[in-house]
């Protein structure tokens, strides 16, 4: 055990001497979670759009008076034309076309229908989607308040014609809908990632570029003394990372710790031993860090992308989604958002628990194998 610690400071030692590394541990945790935690986000506002009004009637007015309120859309004026507005969307200066119809406001009336043409640019069909749901939550809006209008001035007995079902929704474990509070978690997720991964293996690669590596391995020191020494110090700084970015997460940006951060502490451990051991593994088969770093960064980006952090599990295709079975990433997002935001508990995160243990056994093992020490 002494021999053990004798390492660890030595590790530690080693690390705040690298100028190099200190930005890294300390300083790219809260720059990456204050921008990504801004810049990572599902919502899209200052959709450009332009409106055809055919009408002008108070109506068609009162429709374009919801768009103009709305934060989400820059109406850019209304268009003379059809042909007008097309060659805007072509030029990329508008995102959306809305054009109201000659005779909508009498259509209503009269007919008690109406219909309104919506055009979007779709380059970007994730874009183009959540603008769709904007501008139909909008139009449903104004129609919710035409039948309300009518049925003030419709018979009683013809009312039957304009009953509407409402619905009142509750939003569980994110009230307010902010985007923050669901990609924080990941983002930290992703920090703590990178960073025991990254050190771990060019760490260890460091050392045999300039040669003490071998010196350490022809010392006395056992193979498991060599390893859980060189191994625990960024083990330590992994967990200070994650609770350094939890606490980051909750006081800048309000994201809510409901569950027992003990859960969270457990599975850490767990999880940061099989970037460890990835680490290691490949640093028994590069020589210089810039190898180690390429093959590192190779893994990394598999995971985040199939993580399910950007990209829903549910929407990949099913052989995309059975690959990820195989990433520790998504897992610990998993685990990390049940606790934080649903406030899990130790038997909810149980299956994740074990595949995170099993992967990391395998890590290890393999990384304790492939290692030859000479004597």
């Amino acid at each position: 055990m002494k021999t053990i610690l004798i390492i660890v400071q030595k590790e530690f030692k080693q690390i705040f001497r690298n100028k190099a590394m200190l930005p890294i541990i300390f300083l790219m945790p809260i720059i990456q979670i204050l921008i990504l935690s801004n810049a990572a986000t599902f919502e899209v506002k200052d959709i450009r759009l332009a409106i055809i009004d055919n009408d002008k009637t108070s109506y068609s007015r009162d429709l374009i008076s919801k768009f103009n309120a709305s934060s989400y859309f820059i109406v850019s004026g209304e268009s003379a034309s059809q042909k007008q507005a097309q060659q805007s969307i072509q030029k990329g200066n508008i995102d959306a076309i809305i054009e109201i119809p000659k005779y909508f406001e009498r259509d209503l009336i009269k007919d008690k229908t109406g219909s309104i043409s919506v055009q979007i640019d779709a380059i970007n069909g994730a874009t183009a989607g959540v603008a769709n749901g904007y501008i139909t939550q909008i139009i449903q809006s104004f129609n919710t308040k035409i039948i309300t209008d009518l049925q003030a001035y419709q018979p009683k007995n013809k009312n039957q014609s304009l009953k509407m079902i409402r619905f009142n929704p509750a939003f569980w474990y994110n009230q307010t809908l902010d985007y923050k509070t669901f990609m924080v978690p990941g983002i930290i997720v992703i920090l703590v990632t990178m960073i025991t991964f990254f050190l771990s293996g060019m760490n260890i690669v460091r050392e045999k570029e300039i040669g003490t590596l071998e010196q350490m391995n022809v010392t006395p020191i056992k193979k498991y003394q060599f390893i859980i020494g060189k191994l625990l110090p960024f083990w330590i700084l992994g967990i200070f990372i994650l609770f350094f970015g939890m606490n980051i997460g909750r006081f800048l940006f309000h994201v809510p710790l409901l569950g027992n951060p003990a859960v969270i502490l457990l599975f850490s451990s767990i999880y940061i031993l099989v970037f460890l051991g990835m680490g290691f593994l490949i640093s028994n088969f590069t020589e210089t860090q810039q190898q180690a770093m390429f093959i590192a960064w190779f893994f990394v980006v598999i995971f985040i992308l199939m993580s399910g952090l950007f990209t829903p599990i549910e929407s990949m295709p099913v052989w995309a989604q059975k690959i990820t079975e195989f990433n520790p990433v998504r897992y610990f997002i998993e685990v990390i958002r049940l606790v934080m935001l649903k406030g899990s508990g130790f038997y909810d995160i149980l299956p994740q628990m074990i595949k995170i243990t099993i992967y990391a056994l395998i890590m290890n093992t393999l990384a304790v194998v492939s290692y030859r020490k000479t004597t």
